[in-house]
């Protein structure tokens, strides 16, 4: 049985198919929620779709977002070694976990979709009662997902990810292989989205959990967080 053991999923994508912009991990999307969990004494595995090497997004190491938490981790070695060598998901099973976390970056919108790995891990996560969480453009990896009666894990659930304002504002909704903010809605999600570009927003569903946008990662975590804390005293 877990104990306290999260899954922490990250992109192997290294590059925008269209524009052959470099992409990848975005760093503080990961760090930040892993930063919650290691204060709050739950462990992780980080895991990938082909598991091994994850590319981060050059834009991530841009001093004007890593912030001193991000950069702390960015100079551990040891960290960042980890990064190099994470799990492959077909290896991974559901029930050596006790909640799923998808880090965003834009990577993932090439290779979470098409990850029947992912999906299934999600989808039988979230059919188990456990946490299921991502953030940004880490929900791309949920629109595949597909409960145990066949219907889609966001179909009917209020949630988040990176909105398509923001998609422009950065100047990748040329680059981008699809809408996720369209994706998530066709797939039947309740999606709402921040006033503000780039502002925090962290919606909670029952179990499922997502965060807008960079700014998010932290509160994602947080509430897994709370979750796991609150699924513990129940059972107490």
């Amino acid at each position: 049985m877990p104990t306290n053991r999260i899954l922490a999923v990250v992109t192997n994508a290294g590059e925008y198919e269209r524009k052959g912009y470099r992409t990848g991990l975005w760093l503080g999307e990961l760090t930040h929620a892993l930063d919650a969990f290691d204060e709050a004494g739950l462990a992780y595995d980080i895991a990938s779709p082909q598991g091994g090497y994850t590319p981060l997004d050059p834009e991530s190491l841009n001093p004007s977002v890593m912030d001193k938490a991000i950069k702390a981790r960015y100079e551990d070695r040891a960290f960042m070694d980890s990064l190099k060598d994470t799990k492959r998901l077909a290896d991974v099973r559901a029930e050596d976990y006790d909640a799923i976390f998808l880090a965003g970056g834009h990577g993932t919108m090439f290779d979470f979709p098409g990850s029947q790995d992912l999906a299934s891990l999600a989808a039988r996560m979230f059919d188990q009662g456990k946490p299921v969480s991502a953030v940004c453009h880490g929900p791309a990896g949920l629109l595949e997902a597909r409960l145990s009666d066949g219907t889609p894990l966001l179909q009917g659930r209020k949630a988040t990810g990176f909105s398509w304002k923001e998609e422009e504002g950065v100047g990748r909704d040329d680059a981008v292989p699809f809408n996720l903010e369209q994706a998530m809605k066709d797939r039947g999600a309740d999606y709402t989205k921040a006033m503000m570009q780039q502002s925090k927003k962290v919606v909670t569903d029952g179990h499922l959990v997502t965060g807008q946008n960079p700014a998010s990662a932290r509160g994602v975590g947080d509430e897994v967080v709370q979750l796991l804390q609150a699924k513990a005293e129940a059972a107490a």
